[in-house]
């Protein structure tokens, strides 16, 4: 995969089966990622390590960077969604109120917020909502009307239902599985059903 001027060697499941076309596109890449397990592995890299770059899907900017679990920060084949995003927002004419959930790096929280939405953006680790404040800022989003939460998504939920609190949309693209800040345990298998359930009440 090509991330601006960097391309990247990493697993897919999906392409396991497939053998490279291409060889010299693999052997020059400017890193590769091997999994050791489900959730560490190693970066090798052609060249010097990089501490992060820049990459723009206009109007969008998102600051990169290699992670222990293979990730770099954005999940390219979202770009058509977060343009789907803005071209349902803007037509509508007033600030539309949408809750992203298991938010990430905000790609979808900053198209909703580039078309004029007022967004709240929820992930429960605390260093990717950080993270998707820098995007935020690199955008010129920086002061845009998004209220930043580190909160368990099915928790956050049931306290605005309880709050009776409503939203024009909701964007959720859950894990198989993952926790929360306080340890909460999701799966999606098993969690799914009560989660879309509440997000129901919501609308």
């Amino acid at each position: 995969e090509r991330f601006g001027r960097l391309v990247l060697d990493r697993p897919a499941p999906a392409a396991e089966q497939f053998k490279p076309k291409q060889q010299g596109i693999w052997r020059d890449a400017d890193g590769r990622y091997a999994r050791a397990s489900a959730d560490s592995g190693k970066w090798t890299w052609h060249g010097q390590p990089p501490g992060g770059w820049v990459v723009s899907h206009d109007p969008l900017h998102f600051q990169l960077k290699p992670t222990d679990f293979g990730h770099v920060g954005i999940f390219p084949e979202q770009a058509e969604n977060w343009d789907w995003i803005r071209a349902k927002v803007c037509p509508v004419g007033r600030p539309v109120k949408v809750l992203n959930l298991f938010a990430y790096t905000g790609g979808s929280t900053l198209a909703a917020a580039a078309a004029g939405a007022e967004v709240t953006h929820i992930d429960s680790a605390k260093n990717v909502v950080s993270w998707a404040r820098a995007n935020a800022k690199a955008s010129g989003l920086a002061d845009a009307p998004i209220r930043w939460i580190t909160e368990d998504a099915a928790r956050f939920v049931q306290r605005e239902s309880r709050r009776c609190h409503r939203y024009d949309a909701i964007i959720l693209d859950p894990p198989s599985y993952g926790h929360g800040p306080k340890g909460e345990t999701w799966k999606l298998a098993v969690d799914l059903t009560a989660l879309l359930a509440g997000c129901a009440e919501l609308l």
